[in-house]
């Protein structure tokens, strides 16, 4: 295929209605990056039941900022699900930081986590424990079998709409309603 590949890094996965991977049913994913070695990215409508100052008390980090106790970590995707990922615009500089965009970063470190701590990190975050991974050309396939919707992601999308309405807004940016795709199948 040489340089003809689609990367899919920055656009949003949608599982389709007949997703039947538990991990992945009714999933909404932002893949950071995307190469002939896979695919890495994370779930991002899937809030759990631990709220950042949970999460921050466990790492022995001070929380000041009220807004973002009560925030909810996200479930980020079956692997490395003891880890935290944080998503986050502006890029910044930190420890391990993945570029996605301009704007948009991955980071592993805690450096970021201390930052965000101390009331100076990134302006936006969503932070997961785990990500999903795809080995080389195993996303194309389950795109190719109907698995995913794809679409050109958008960051508000991420960062200014709840987690229940991510997907529903994902497949806005799509021009398709979800509930009526749900509806239809199995009725054609």
């Amino acid at each position: 295929m040489g340089d003809s590949r689609v990367s899919l890094t920055h656009h949003f996965l949608i599982a389709m209605p007949s997703m039947a991977d538990p991990h992945f049913a009714h999933t909404l994913i932002y893949i950071c990056e995307h190469n002939d070695q896979g695919a890495l990215g994370v779930v991002v409508n899937k809030p759990i039941d631990m709220t950042l100052s949970a999460l921050f008390e466990q790492i022995n980090i001070p929380l000041g900022d009220s807004d973002l106790r009560e925030t909810k970590v996200h479930y980020g995707g079956p692997v490395q699900i003891d880890r935290g990922f944080v998503l986050h615009r502006p890029l910044g500089s930190w420890q391990s930081t993945l570029a996605i965009s301009d704007d948009l970063g991955l980071t592993t470190s805690k450096d970021i986590l201390e930052a965000v701590g101390h009331g100076n990190g990134p302006a936006n975050v969503l932070v997961t424990l785990g990500y999903a991974g795809w080995s080389a050309d195993q996303l194309e396939q389950e795109i190719a079998q109907n698995a995913w919707l794809t679409v050109a992601a958008d960051p508000e999308v991420l960062f200014a709409e709840p987690a229940e309405v991510r997907l529903p807004a994902a497949m806005k940016l799509l021009g398709i309603d979800f509930s009526r795709l749900s509806d239809s199948v199995g009725h054609a």
